[in-house]
């Protein structure tokens, strides 16, 4: 396969664009703005796959670019696996009010009250879209138990609310490369680096 030199992201989270950075250190990451682009999409979808996927393929659409994007979310066991695919909008009104990453925190700390099985897992869907009919994609994991309170301020998200066992610390506690390393977007995109022979 041709070497990539750069890729645009389908994203407008800033937080998400300089992990990708770190793990994508050969390459040049763009955001839609960059190119002048407004990009929206409505991640609608029933899995991380159809949402990822969806994404790089709408920004794919705009540009005739290669895209890079992810859909990611935290699953809580013993919620049947809440909040999910709805990570990002978990308690949003019916309007469309987002609630802040504290207030999403907060939320399921609340709901997960009580639980004495506080596993969860943070999964991670990573797509790169080539053209419209090719595309390689990666799904990952990264095991952990919910905390009882947040902890840290690195990281975003969930982050502060997911304590790693075999660190010893909340994901918002670990340093960058740590993170990088244990992560399931690190992961996602170490075994895309892998299928593309990087």
């Amino acid at each position: 396969m041709e070497p990539l030199n750069a890729l645009f992201v389908a994203t407008a989270n800033e937080h998400k664009v300089v992990e990708l950075g770190r793990l994508f250190p050969a390459v040049s990451l763009l955001t839609p703005a960059q190119a002048g682009v407004s990009f929206n999409f409505d991640e609608t979808g029933a899995t991380y796959l159809d949402n990822a996927l969806g994404k790089a393929l709408h920004l794919h659409a705009l540009l005739s670019r290669p895209v890079l994007a992810d859909d990611s979310g935290l699953e809580v066991l013993a919620l049947g696996g809440e909040p999910g695919v709805r990570s990002s909008r978990y308690g949003a009104a019916a309007e469309g009010h987002k609630l802040t990453d504290r207030e999403r925190n907060l939320l399921l700390l609340d709901r997960a009250r009580g639980l004495g099985d506080r596993r969860c897992r943070f999964v991670c869907c990573m797509v790169l879209v080539l053209s419209e009919a090719r595309f390689v994609a990666a799904q990952e994991t990264c095991e952990g138990v919910l905390a009882l309170e947040p902890s840290g301020s690195g990281g975003f998200g969930y982050d502060p609310i997911v304590f790693l066992p075999q660190a010893g610390r909340t994901v918002a506690e670990l340093e960058a490369l740590d993170k990088d390393r244990m992560s399931h977007r690190g992961r996602a995109a170490r075994r895309l680096l892998a299928l593309l022979g990087g």
